[in-house]
């Protein structure tokens, strides 16, 4: 391989100021990428403006908006400068974290260039697109967008799956032509050292010494199961066991789940400290806990549960979550059965073995913390490894078309000269 920066393209149809799993996943690739290559981010503008101030270059595309979403319409194909920014980008391999607008702009440059492109597969679509549209007169629509993205997933090189769950449920359930690969997440996270303001949080949170910290840090929207969360908590409140639960994030639901814990009397155990956007601060609240809270059945591979193990936090999952797909239960993490009142029982039996919980805790960060900069070479390694087999496969394309049109050439040639061999004999005689 020559000795140059590769080209790298990201495709996304969500991005700042919008703040999600994805686009979190999206900056870090591009930001460790951008070390050693050029990268460039193609995403769609945000509906405030917003002024990009990053380590790689970013190119937005016009949207359409939409009201009723959180996520906007991106136009690329009628944007005019943005076509202009992406015809000179000169790619060496395109990779998109969305099957919409911007991720078949993206797939559509790399056919037309002939050079690798990749899907990243982030969420369960057909869970997604079924509980919008919840009229059974919207079937058709569901399966229609159905068979839109996998049209773009099976048209890619390769696709990567965030966790093996993922992987099975779009080889199996979602038929997707090939198995996908098993790409995880990383964080930027970093152990969190300074035991004196741990106990300076202590102080302010009025935690007493007797009480476990739990944590749930994430989008306050009941997509995450909070319901369920709360109302486990009350069991647990009921059953006499000491805690205090630490609510960290903003979302369309919060109104709505501090109610809740109004009405179910949790005031005196709960707290919501909003958004913390400091990195080292919310390392320290990861710290703070002994247990993350996190009974999501939405979630595919959410960061907050690596970032949580980064901490030497286990954390506390649903059985059959998709997220909970990297856990081996009682070794790095913990499952309960889906029920409040199972939920809270294991949180009880978690803390009544020290010995054993200590050892999950370590597990967790053995097993579980994963560094951005070993993802991203992983994914860096792989970028190579595609670029170089699909150069073979273009060669190979191109001598094989080239001795095709050689045959075609010989085998005109010796029929115009039978033709006028023959002509040739017709005129002697």
């Amino acid at each position: 391989m020559e000795n140059k920066k590769l080209n790298i393209g990201i495709f996304c149809d969500s991005f700042y100021p919008m703040v999600d799993g994805v686009v979190q996943v999206v900056d870090n690739y591009a930001r460790y990428l951008s070390e050693f290559c050029n990268v460039t981010v193609f995403v769609p503008k945000g509906r405030k403006e917003y002024k990009d101030n990053f380590p790689y270059k970013v190119v937005r595309s016009s949207i359409m908006r939409v009201f009723f979403l959180d996520y906007d319409l991106p136009l690329p194909k009628l944007d005019s400068k943005f076509k202009k920014e992406l015809a000179k980008a000169n790619l060496d391999i395109v990779h998109i974290h969305s099957p919409f607008t911007m991720g078949k702009i993206g797939l559509d440059y790399a056919k037309k260039h002939k050079i690798p492109c990749i899907a990243t597969m982030h969420s369960q679509f057909k869970k997604d697109f079924k509980r919008s549209a919840k009229s059974p007169f919207l079937a058709p629509v569901v399966e229609l967008l159905m068979t839109i993205i996998r049209s773009v997933f099976n048209s890619t090189t390769e696709n990567w799956a965030v966790n093996g769950e993922v992987a099975r449920i779009f080889y199996e359930d979602y038929k997707i032509k090939r198995q996908p690969i098993v790409m995880l997440n990383g964080t930027d996270m970093l152990p969190f050292e300074n035991k004196e303001y741990l106990l300076s949080l202590r102080e302010k949170y009025q935690i007493q010494e007797d009480e476990k910290v739990l944590l749930f840090v994430g989008r306050l929207n009941l997509l995450k199961n909070l319901s369920f969360l709360v109302k486990s908590l009350k069991q647990l409140k009921n059953k006499g066991f000491k805690f205090k639960m630490l609510f960290v994030g903003t979302g369309q639901d919060e109104d709505v789940i501090k109610k809740e814990v109004k009405k179910l009397k949790l005031n005196d155990r709960l707290l919501f400290l909003g958004k913390i956007s400091d990195r080292n601060e919310l390392a320290a609240h990861y710290a703070l806990a002994d247990l993350f809270t996190f009974p999501s059945l939405y979630d595919c591979s959410s960061l907050v549960q690596i970032e949580a193990s980064s901490q030497k936090t286990p954390a506390l999952f649903l059985q059959g979550a998709a997220t909970a797909d990297t856990v081996t239960a009682e070794v790095n993490g913990y499952l309960a059965e889906n029920s409040t009142e199972k939920y809270a029982d294991k949180i009880i039996e978690i803390f009544s073995d020290e010995e054993k919980y200590l050892q999950v805790c370590q597990n967790a960060f053995d097993d579980l913390y994963l560094p951005w900069p070993k993802v991203v070479k992983a994914a860096f390694d792989r970028y190579q490894l595609l670029i170089e087999e699909n150069k073979r496969e273009v060669e190979q394309k191109t001598v094989e078309k080239a001795e095709k049109k050689a045959k075609r050439l010989e085998k005109g040639t010796k029929s115009a000269g039978r033709k006028l061999k023959t002509k040739a004999i017709t005129v002697k005689k």
